[in-house]
């Protein structure tokens, strides 16, 4: 029987350890973005979410307070009711209904700067879907960034609890600057 060589060994049972407990589906995890809410404060949390993989824009500048806007429809499949609050802020909508791409077009036609898409179902709180083209020869340039659907709801709560039409938040944000002050992450979130 042929032994394993001990480097060998730690490779392995540390990627089997990552795959384990860190599934990104394809994703590495410097391929994540990361966005910060600052208002409302019950939710000022440090989110990440996964860029579409071949289709939308990158972000170009980072807006350190930004509106978070979720879409009407929610659905975010046809054309949003709200442009006068959605332009120029980042629309906030669900999975389903629809492709990505038609999602990430409906908030660039309605002026967004960013779209994030948050799973519909809303216990999950650690698998990323990779957000593929439909096959459209329209994509949308505006970043399109896949979240969890745990955080989606949580915001979407905390804002419906509140009565508030948008949370305010940093994007994007360099998680790598934030070492001299606590790194808070969602609570309902393993990193």
């Amino acid at each position: 029987m042929a032994t394993v060589p001990p480097m060998a060994a730690v490779v392995l049972y540390l990627w089997s350890f990552f795959m384990r407990f860190c599934p990104i589906s394809g994703l590495g995890t410097n391929e994540l973005l990361y966005f910060r809410v600052i208002s409302p404060e019950d939710i000022g949390y440090i989110f990440s979410a996964a860029p579409a993989r071949d289709f939308g824009g990158d972000f170009t500048s980072s807006y350190d307070e930004i509106f978070l806007v979720p879409a009407a429809p929610l659905d975010g499949c046809s054309d949003l009711t709200d442009r006068e609050i959605i332009q120029g802020q980042v629309v906030l909508v669900e999975r389903g209904g629809c492709s990505f791409v038609q999602k990430a077009r409906h908030a660039e036609e309605a002026g967004g700067k960013a779209v994030l898409i948050a799973d519909n179902a809303v216990d999950n709180d650690s698998q990323y879907l990779d957000m593929i083209t439909d096959g459209t020869t329209t994509k949308p340039n505006i970043p399109a960034l896949f979240l969890l659907g745990r955080d989606g709801m949580m915001i979407r709560r905390s804002l419906q609890r509140q009565s508030l039409p948008w949370a305010v938040i940093s994007i994007p944000v360099n998680v790598s600057s934030l070492a001299s002050f606590p790194l808070r992450q969602p609570p309902w979130t393993l990193w």
